[in-house]
């Protein structure tokens, strides 16, 4: 005779933590990489000049890394656990190679500031998504319908070089991304009440998880950066 097995909440709860514990393990870890790397990049000359000067080699980096977040986003259930991690490993290890030109246009002091007020916002909005009893799904469809105007809006202002859409993209991307740091959050919260995060699928949809938070704060980040850096 077939019984339903009934889940308690305490192990529901137990789970969760599991997941987001690894979540936040895999995030933290990248991006301690992306700023090693950074930091490195920076503080080498022929590496920094190749890539600045190089358009190539820049557009190259950033072409691999939206290869690398698709074919992770895209082909994850296909993926190996080993494979899936050291795509995203790979990613945040180019993205530091890009992001070190950052220390070539602010101040190193300005930068480290900019980190930690980053950080304390990602902080206080992981917190409301994780305890919040409001459901933020109808936000997060507004946010990204943002996120895909701010992206459009960006590509033309590369040609445009306005500053009006310049400052309307940076203002509106903190709005944007502090709001999809709770949502984000809120959804990995509830898929890990349903997934083992110690199996091979558990993994791999941590890693998701962590690529997903990893962009919300890289992005904040920068967009903090552009409103509080000190430019050299």
């Amino acid at each position: 005779m077939n019984e339903d097995i009934l889940v308690s909440p305490q192990d529901v709860a137990i789970e969760q933590q599991k997941f987001i514990t690894k979540v936040y393990g895999w995030m933290a870890g990248a991006l301690a990489i992306t700023g090693l790397v950074a930091l490195y990049t920076a503080s080498t000359p022929s590496l920094i000049e190749a890539i600045v000067v190089n358009r190539f080699l820049f557009f190259g980096l950033v072409i691999g890394e939206l290869l690398l977040v698709g074919s992770l986003v895209g082909f994850v259930r296909k993926l190996s656990p080993v494979a899936a991690t050291a795509i995203f490993i790979l990613y945040s290890v180019l993205n530091g190679l890009t992001l070190s030109i950052i220390f070539l246009i602010y101040t190193a002091g300005s930068i480290a500031s900019t980190f930690f007020i980053t950080a304390g916002i990602f902080a206080v909005m992981s917190l409301y998504g994780w305890f919040t009893g409001n459901d933020l799904t109808k936000f997060g469809n507004l946010l990204f319908m943002l996120l895909i105007g701010l992206i459009i809006a960006s590509v033309v202002n590369i040609f445009m070089h306005s500053q009006a859409i310049y400052w309307i993209v940076t203002y509106l991307g903190v709005f944007v991304f502090v709001g999809l740091i709770a949502y984000d959050t809120q959804k990995l919260k509830e898929l890990g009440g349903t997934v083992d995060a110690t199996t091979g699928d558990g993994r791999k949809l941590a890693i998701i998880g962590a690529l997903s938070l990893y962009l919300d704060f890289i992005n904040l980040f920068i967009m903090l950066l552009r409103i509080f850096g000190k430019r050299r």
